[in-house]
């Protein structure tokens, strides 16, 4: 599967935006759907996930309350809405796919996921 993320952009301190990956054909309904950035310092971290039927999802402590990870399924898309954003949350936003089967937790690990879009910048000023 092709992930094509798009979305970002600039933002004042407490703006809201709104990322999207779309996937490139019908077996993205397949696959758990994973937010990562990585920041200026070059560090990558896991922001959140959605399971393939987007009943389940989890964050990263930092996003808690703030970016919710929703999809849908008829638009082969997964969103990423961003509010109350913080300087701290610039960074360039990928996308990534796993066929992921196990039931008691979602992948949170890099490594956990195959397939990566090209990834979408977001820059917040203070």
């Amino acid at each position: 599967v092709q992930l094509q993320a798009s979305g970002g952009g600039m933002a004042q301190a407490g703006d809201s935006l709104r990322l999207s990956c779309k996937g490139s054909d019908p077996t993205f309904r397949r696959y758990v759907i994973g937010w990562f950035r990585q920041f200026p310092s070059k560090e990558r971290e896991f922001v959140a996930v959605v399971s393939w039927s987007g009943a389940m999802t989890a964050y990263t402590d930092s996003v808690k309350g703030r970016l919710t990870i929703s999809r849908d399924i008829a638009e082969n898309t997964v969103y990423l809405q961003m509010n109350s954003l913080k300087p701290e949350d610039t960074a360039v936003y990928f996308c990534a796919a796993s066929l992921w089967t196990t039931t008691d937790r979602l992948p949170s690990r890099e490594n956990e996921f195959h397939a990566w879009g090209q990834g979408t910048l977001v820059t917040v000023s203070s």
